[in-house]
């Protein structure tokens, strides 16, 4: 929808929706095993994470088939003889769900190797420093035999990924590429060499059992009763050393959603746990999840009697700005800082987390309803910013700086933060919105407020009116169609108000004074005041 062009030249923009809220719940708390239980926990993770890598190397030689030719029972009937009926269940469901992600993951790949090769060749076939239908052209002829090298480096991995997705072979690294690739640069990874066997032993663990409703606390597998009582079923491979169940000494104690978590396992409600160890810290956690049923998503036209809060995410800052519900900016504009710039990962997971928060309670102290974002997504521009980013130095700066701003992360963190606080998210069409904010809605903006308002804010703003419904370019001061001033007097400058008529800044009632024209001459009508359907604001005609 937003490639589209309207018949000016303009993208089309597409509609707004609302996100829908968080599917599941996952909470974390931590293991304390005693070294005995330590090693058990590691063995049975070990044995059974060998059975699972089995398993998936035998799920990704079959390729893409229909369901019925994936021999899942046949795969199920002999991981059981070696662990558990239920234990195999987990495996064969896990073995599924990580090839149809690697698959997704291939087809995005792919998609992204043919936007970057036809990025290329159009600006290829433009000569030199030429501009033809507005593509650009090489600056040098350096420049682009160096480009078509790349096309030629991009082309050959976009013919290898396609035969691979064509066969339905997507390239599966269990316990993850990265670290993988890290044990041939230790020394840039941080890493000695027993460290990263520690890491990787650990990431190759297999202890995750799927819950099933109507059983005891809502898992068979791995249990944990009410009381936070951890229990185990042992493979059958390892019942000879460590008996049938495995038994944590150190009761369990959950602490976000544990009212939840506990009327579920009291209820015999499907949980799923996943138990995972952490070699760096030496600490073992549980994880437990469950999922809501499909609830239902309100359209946007809905929440249009509502106040608003726009946000505008930037690479370093939140910009905010609340929009009432007649669509004009009300108080004082918001800035939240935002730095995640050469950051671990598990802080810059708490600062978006923070920053997330301090939002939410904006938009609770405002009074709003809901809270709007930009739909956005780079993944286009990361798979052709080379070509459409600028050149040179500053040109990869600019692309460092996108592909730093966090718009999954921030746009899954705030739906799932504002579904419990009962706010709603409105996701709105990215086009203009900078550029019409800063040019309509900054200077009006900074009129009401004595805080500096950057065109951040006004994006806010755009972003808000958008999300209720209302346009976001102003009409400009002056006389409107077949409406005419005071006799003798000339059409007023563009920025100025017309003879009598207060500057027109879309935030307040202008006042119109009736002047009567020279003797022996028809008087004007009165310009009459009426309001905008679908802008909410005051204009006259």
């Amino acid at each position: 929808m937003t490639g589209l062009r309207s018949a000016s030249g303009l993208r089309v923009i597409a509609p707004a929706f609302v996100a829908a809220a968080p599917a599941g719940v996952r909470i974390r708390t931590r293991l304390h095993p005693t070294p005995g239980e330590e090693a058990a926990l590691f063995a049975v993770g070990t044995h059974l994470g060998g059975l699972y890598r089995k398993d998936l190397a035998a799920r990704v030689r079959t390729g893409q088939v229909p369901a019925a030719a994936r021999g899942r029972t046949e795969r199920k009937r002999g991981l059981t003889a070696l662990s558990s009926s239920r234990w195999a269940g987990s495996i064969t469901r896990a073995t599924e769900d990580q090839y149809q992600s690697g698959v997704r993951a291939l087809a995005a790949e792919v998609s992204t190797l043919r936007a970057a090769c036809a990025a290329i060749q159009k600006r290829s076939a433009v000569p030199c420093g030429a501009v033809i239908a507005r593509v650009r052209g090489y600056k040098t002829a350096a420049e682009r035999h160096r480009k078509t090298r790349r096309l030629a480096v991009l082309q050959d991995r976009l013919t290898d990924a396609e035969a691979r997705l064509a066969a339905g072979k997507p390239g599966i690294a269990a316990g993850g590429g990265r670290l993988w690739r890290a044990r041939n640069n230790l020394e840039a990874a941080g890493l000695t060499a027993a460290g990263w066997e520690a890491r990787w032993a650990a990431s190759r663990l297999f202890l995750t059992a799927d819950g099933e409703s109507g059983k005891r606390c809502g898992n068979e597998t791995i249990r944990i009763d009410p009381d936070g009582r951890l229990s185990l079923k042992v493979p059958a491979a390892l019942t000879a050393a460590f008996g049938t169940q495995l038994r944590l000494t150190a009761p369990v104690l959950f602490h976000h959603r544990a009212g939840e978590w506990h009327d579920r396992a009291a209820s015999n409600m499907n949980i799923r746990y996943d138990i995972s160890h952490n070699p760096g810290t030496g600490r073992w956690y549980v994880d437990a999840s469950w999922g809501y049923r499909d609830l239902p998503v309100p359209s946007p036209d809905i929440l249009h009697g509502s106040s608003v809060l726009g946000v505008d995410l930037n690479a370093d800052h939140l910009a905010g700005c609340v929009i009432d519900p007649s669509g004009n900016p009300v108080g004082a504009p918001l800035s939240i800082p935002l730095d995640l710039k050469d950051i671990p990962a598990t802080t810059r997971d708490g600062r978006l987390r923070a920053a997330v928060t301090a939002l939410l309670d904006a938009a609770r102290d405002a009074g709003c309803h809901a809270v709007a974002i930009e739909n956005l997504n780079f993944q286009d521009a990361r798979s052709t910013g080379r070509e459409t980013m600028g050149r040179g130095t500053r040109g990869k700066t600019f692309r460092r700086t996108v592909a730093g701003i966090p718009t999954a992360g921030f746009r899954d963190r705030l739906v799932s933060m504002a579904a419990n606080r009962g706010l709603h998210i409105i996701v709105v069409d990215p086009a203009y919105t900078s550029k019409w904010g800063a040019r309509h809605w900054r200077k009006p903006s900074q009129q009401t407020t004595d805080s500096t308002v950057t065109r951040h804010h006004g994006a806010a703003v755009a972003i808000g009116r958008r999300a209720g419904g209302f346009r976001i370019r102003r009409r400009e001061d002056g006389p409107r169609t077949r409406q005419r001033t005071s006799a003798g007097q000339p059409s007023p400058r563009p920025g100025a108000a017309p003879p009598g008529m207060a500057p027109f800044t879309g935030l307040a009632r202008p006042t119109v004074t009736n002047r009567p024209g020279p003797p022996g001459t028809r008087r004007c009508a009165a310009p009459r005041t009426v309001r905008g359907a679908s802008t909410g604001l005051i204009r006259t005609e």
